[in-house]
C-alpha cells in the first residue's frame, strides 16, 4: 500500500522530530562495524567448500563462531545503549560484548589452523583479534548505575513493570504498521515518548511505582488493545471516524500520563523541600 513521503520538509516534520525525542528508544551508534563483522565470516565460509574435508569444517567453524561474536556483540550494543539511557541500571547479568570479542579470537584462532598447523601463530590471531574487538566495541558496562542507597527490591519490581510496558509498547508500534498511515505512526511514536517519560520518572524514584502502577500496566495495555484492534479495522475499511476517535483516545491518554510524571516530580520536589527543611531545623538545633 502506498504511503505519504515523510521527511525533514513534509507536513509531519514536526511531529516525527518530536517522536525521536531523548526519550526515544536509544539507537546504538557505529552498528556498522557490526555489519563488516558479520561479512567477515565469509572469509572462512567460501574458501572451506574449495578444501579438504578438515579444512572444510575449520572454515565453517570459524565463520559460524565470527557470526555468533557478531551476534553477541550488536545484543551487547543495544544492551549498553539501554543502560546509558537510564538513570538507574543494572549491569548486563552476561557480558555479551566481551563474550563476542573471545568468539572472535577463538574465531580467528581455528582459521589460523587452517594455514599453520602449529598453535605459536594461532594463538597471536587470537590475542590480535580479541584485542582488535575490545578496542572497536570497548567493554560492556561492568558496574550498577545509580543504585547506591535504594532498596535493590524495588527497583527490580520497577524494572519488571517497565520492561512489560516497554513490550506493550513495542506491540503498539507493530500494530500501527498495518495501519499503512506515516502519521498515525507518528501519532503512536509521540504517545509512546510520553509514557517514556513516565518511565524514566519511575525509575528515578523506584518508591512512586505504587502510584504510577495502573498507568504502567491497565492503562497501558488498554492502549496496546485498542491500536491492535483499530489498526485491523483501519486497514480494511479506512473509517475516518474510526481514525478520529482512535487519535483522541491517544490525546486524552497522553495528557493523562504527562499529568501523572508532572504529578510524582512535583510530589518528588516537594519530599525534597521536607528533607532540607528537617536537616536546617537539626543544624540549627546542634549551634
Amino acid at each position: 500500500m502506498a504511503q505519504r513521503f515523510g521527511g525533514k520538509f513534509s507536513p509531519t516534520a514536526g511531529q516525527t522530530e518530536a517522536a525521536s525525542g531523548p526519550l526515544a528508544v536509544p539507537k546504538p551508534k557505529g552498528m556498522w562495524r557490526i555489519t563488516v563483522l558479520y561479512l567477515s565470516a565469509f572469509a572462512f565460509l567460501f574458501p572451506a567448500f574449495g578444501d579438504g574435508p578438515r579444512d572444510m569444517l575449520m572454515g565453517l567453524g570459524a565463520g559460524g563462531l565470527l557470526i555468533l561474536g557478531a551476534w553477541l556483540t550488536r545484543e551487547g550494543m543495544h544492551a549498553e545503549a539501554a543502560f546509558n539511557a537510564r538513570k538507574i541500571a543494572r549491569r548486563p547479568a552476561f557480558p555479551r560484548k566481551a563474550a563476542g570479542a573471545l568468539l572472535t579470537g577463538a574465531a580467528l584462532a581455528v582459521g589460523g589452523m587452517i594455514a599453520e598447523p602449529g598453535l605459536t601463530y594461532p594463538a597471536f590471531f587470537a590475542l590480535v583479534g580479541a584485542g582488535l574487538h575490545l578496542i572497536s566495541f570497548g567493554l560492556d558496562p561492568m558496574a550498577d548505575k545509580g543504585l547506591e542507597g535504594l532498596d535493590t527490591f524495588q527497583i527490580d519490581r520497577v524494572a519488571r513493570v517497565v520492561d512489560e510496558g516497554e513490550k506493550h509498547l513495542v506491540a503498539m508500534k507493530d500494530a500501527i504498521l498495518r495501519a499503512g498511515d506515516r502519521q498515525l505512526e507518528a501519532r503512536v511514536d509521540r504517545f509512546a515518548t510520553a509514557v517514556r517519560g513516565l518511565f524514566r520518572t519511575v525509575e528515578g524514584d523506584p518508591g512512586d511505582l505504587t502510584a504510577a502502577r495502573k498507568y504502567l500496566s491497565v492503562y497501558l495495555m488498554g492502549a496496546r488493545d485498542a491500536t491492535i484492534k483499530f489498526a485491523d479495522h483501519y486497514a480494511q475499511t479506512r473509517d475516518p471516524q474510526a481514525r478520529t476517535d482512535y487519535e483522541a483516545l491517544l490525546t486524552d491518554l497522553e495528557t493523562t500520563f504527562a499529568s501523572r510524571t508532572k504529578a510524582l516530580l512535583s510530589n518528588n520536589r516537594t519530599d525534597l523541600d521536607v528533607e532540607i527543611a528537617v536537616l536546617r531545623d537539626r543544624l540549627k538545633l546542634d549551634l
